[in-house]
């Protein structure tokens, strides 16, 4: 049964271009960078720029998919419309199941990070300061969209800067090292491009602003290309500087790493810097990955596939204020996941599936609706079948694997409790008719 809501009580569309854009580039820059390039260039060496590019492919693949999806289904469910049109409502409540469950752990872990740094700087408990972090960001997010789009350009601009600090740091310093050197050859390259994938997550969740952006159709296409092209390069320039300054050796070695080329380009001073723009960082990609755990969690409510109240929407501040309570609760209970290593696998796990079933969506959806309007089409075709959604399930396919044993197995539950919960929720007769 689809929730009724009370007339008036709606997202309010108040987004443009450049609040998607930059809040799209807040939450793919965010913590993942910061966190994962050392443990990248462990296994990658001075090629780790390289894991970086291929993992950017793959995402441009999936980002194309998602963005003629998003010209078809301009809602805040996002995956859980698109797969519910193309694959049934069982399948879609699983995808919609694991997106919502990597974005809470995901914001928890991140959160995590917050806390380490504030905790070096100023000496508070680390939980007890992401704890506050996520406190902070709730009351944020149950103000207004338009509040939380602006919080996140900010934090955007600020965690930027820090970027492009370390490109400036490792300018006098190019070529002085061998960026094509694998200590483990070409596997670890591999290994470690499904490892900083966690770092492009977020191109994903611009879609789920779709109910609160003026004319969706043709903006969310056109930000998740913006989006995804700028923090590629972002990325590329930031790992051949910082393994200019330090070599794989120093970041790999290091709990902190762009503190450390911080420290060798500018003394303690500048890691002391770093660790400031790494609070906004962490901070900017809890608030999106809550917000889009929320929307989703919304989108799914308003469906008739999560409780009701889910779906609410304040009277005056018009966000699904219950939703955002509810992924900050879950947020907060995940305090004590593990490390961001572990977690970003995880979270991989559930994108590289989710991913797979996009793209299929939209081969699918080729066949079943070749006449329902899209304001944007992924290039590039064989009579009806689109290509690049295929290399998107191949290329996803491929990064899956690189994943351990262990990350596989844990994901694998996921997807089953996930497939449990729908059948207890009913879904699988409700999405038979794909809606």
């Amino acid at each position: 049964m689809v929730t009724s809501q009370p007339e008036g009580a709606r997202l309010s569309r108040s987004l443009g271009l450049a609040e998607i854009t930059l809040s799209g580039i807040g939450i793919i820059l965010g913590a993942g960078i910061y966190a994962l390039i050392g443990t990248a260039a462990a296994g990658a060496g001075n090629a780790v720029w390289l894991a970086f590019a291929i993992s950017a492919v793959v995402a441009l693949f999936t980002a194309l998919s998602y963005a003629e999806l998003s010209s078809m289904f301009p809602k805040a469910g996002a995956e859980y419309e698109y797969t519910t049109a193309a694959v049934g409502g069982y399948i879609a409540f699983i995808v919609g199941w694991l997106i919502i469950f990597s974005g809470i752990i995901g914001a928890a872990t991140v959160a995590l990070g917050f806390g380490g740094y504030f905790t070096g700087l100023f000496g508070i408990d680390q939980v007890l300061a992401a704890g506050g972090l996520i406190a902070v960001l709730t009351v944020i997010l149950i103000i207004g969209v338009k509040e939380s789009a602006a919080v996140a350009g900010l934090f955007t601009l600020i965690e930027a800067v820090g970027l492009v600090l370390i490109i400036i740091a490792g300018l006098p310093l190019l070529g002085s090292v061998d960026y094509l050197e694998m200590p483990l050859g070409i596997s670890g390259v591999f290994t470690a491009a499904a490892l900083v994938f966690f770092a492009y997550q977020g191109f994903e969740e611009m879609v789920k602003f779709s109910e609160e952006t003026r004319e969706p159709e043709k903006t969310v296409p056109k930000a998740l290309m913006i989006a995804l092209a700028v923090c590629t390069l972002l990325y590329i320039l930031v790992c051949i500087a910082a393994v200019s300054v330090v070599g794989w050796e120093g970041l790999a070695g290091s709990d902190a790493p762009f503190a450390e080329v911080a420290t060798v380009a500018w003394g303690p001073w500048g890691a002391d810097l770093l660790s400031v723009i790494a609070l906004f960082a962490t901070a900017n990609t809890v608030l999106l990955m809550l917000l889009a755990a929320s929307r989703i969690s919304y989108g799914m409510a308003r469906a008739g596939s999560l409780p009701g109240p889910l779906a609410r929407v304040h009277e005056t501040r018009k966000t699904p204020y219950l939703a955002i309570l509810v992924a900050a609760i879950g947020a907060v209970l995940f305090l004590f996941a593990g490390d961001i290593g572990f977690v970003a696998s995880v979270t991989n796990f559930t994108i590289f599936v989710t991913f797979m079933i996009v793209n299929l969506s939209v081969i699918l959806l080729r066949y079943r609706s070749p006449d329902q309007k899209r304001a944007f089409l992924v290039p590039g075709r064989i009579g009806r079948m689109p290509v690049l959604p295929l290399f998107g399930i191949v290329t996803s396919i491929f990064l899956f694997f690189q994943l351990t044993p262990e990350i596989i197995a844990i994901g694998t539950l996921l997807v089953i409790i996930g497939g449990i919960v729908a059948l207890f929720m009913g879904r699988e007769d409700q999405g038979r008719d794909g809606g």
